[in-house]
C-alpha cells in the first residue's frame, strides 16, 4: 500500500464526518511526520531538535521539511519560556520560498491542560521585512493509564499582525485542531498519532484550503533532568 493509500484509509471516518465545504474551497490529503528529541543540558535547561516532513496530494509529495531546535528553561514546575530557531523548505508543488525563522514561546501546564503562546519572526529572501506571527495554542490531556496512554485534544490559532511585501498580509489566517492517541514506546520515548484538520481562510484573492493529514509525532526524551521528569 502507498503512502497516499494509507493516508486516504486513515482520513476516511474524518472526511465522512466533515460538513460538505463551500464549492469555492480546497481540499488536501495529507500526512505530516515530526520528530522530536528532548536533551538536557543544564539544570531546569533542556534542548529540543525537531524534524518535520509534511507530504500532500495536491503537491504530489513533500512539499515541506523544517529543522531546527528550541531551547528551554523551566522557571516553576508548570511553566517553560522558550527561545528557538527552525530552517523552512518548499519542495515540489509548494511555491513558497525556504525562509528562516526565530521564536519564543512560554509554555504553561494546568494539570490536564497545556498551553503554549509563541511568537514566530518570518525572514524571507524576497524582501527586508520581517514577517511577525502569534500562534497561541490549547490541548487537553486525558490519561487513560499510569503508563503514557492518553487521548489528546488541541486547537493553535494564527494571527498575523503585519504585513510584508514579499507576501505576508495582516490579519487572522489560519486554525489548526488535532485529536488523537498518545501511546508509549518505551521507557524514553512516545508517539502522538491523530487526525489533524486545518483551515486557511480565504484571503487575498486566494482560495480557503482545508486539509486532512494523518499527524504522527514521535518524542524521544535523550537523557533525564531532575527538572522535566513527570
Amino acid at each position: 500500500m502507498s503512502t497516499y493509500s494509507f493516508c486516504r484509509v486513515a482520513l476516511a471516518l474524518p472526511l465522512a464526518l466533515a460538513a460538505t465545504p463551500a464549492l469555492a474551497q480546497q481540499q488536501d490529503e495529507q500526512l505530516w511526520l515530526q520528530v522530536n528529541t528532548n536533551v538536557p543540558v543544564a539544570p531546569r535547561v533542556r534542548l529540543t531538535l525537531e524534524q518535520i516532513a509534511r507530504l500532500g496530494d495536491r503537491p504530489d509529495g513533500l512539499y515541506q521539511t523544517e529543522f531546527g531546535g528550541i531551547l528551554g528553561y523551566r522557571v516553576s514546575p508548570a511553566v517553560e519560556l522558550g527561545f528557538g530557531y527552525r530552517k523552512v523548505g518548499a519542495h515540489n508543488g509548494n511555491a513558497a520560498a525556504n525562509e528562516d525563522r526565530l521564536r519564543q514561546q512560554v509554555v504553561a501546564t494546568f494539570g490536564p491542560v497545556a498551553t503554549r503562546f509563541r511568537v514566530d519572526e518570518r525572514f524571507h529572501p524576497r524582501g527586508d521585512e520581517i514577517g511577525f506571527r502569534i500562534r497561541p495554542l490549547v490541548r487537553y490531556n486525558h490519561r487513560l493509564a499510569s503508563k503514557g496512554w492518553a487521548v489528546f485534544a488541541s486547537h493553535e490559532s494564527f494571527y498575523l499582525p503585519n504585513g510584508t511585501v514579499w507576501g505576508q498580509r495582516r490579519g487572522f489566517e489560519r486554525m489548526r485542531n488535532i485529536a488523537g492517541l498518545t501511546l508509549p514506546l518505551g521507557r524514553t520515548v512516545s508517539a502522538d498519532i491523530g487526525y489533524l484538520n486545518q483551515y486557511r481562510f480565504a484571503r487575498g484573492g486566494a482560495r480557503a484550503q482545508m486539509d486532512h493529514a494523518l499527524n504522527v509525532q514521535l518524542t524521544v526524551n535523550a537523557g533525564s533532568s531532575p527538572a522535566f521528569d513527570d
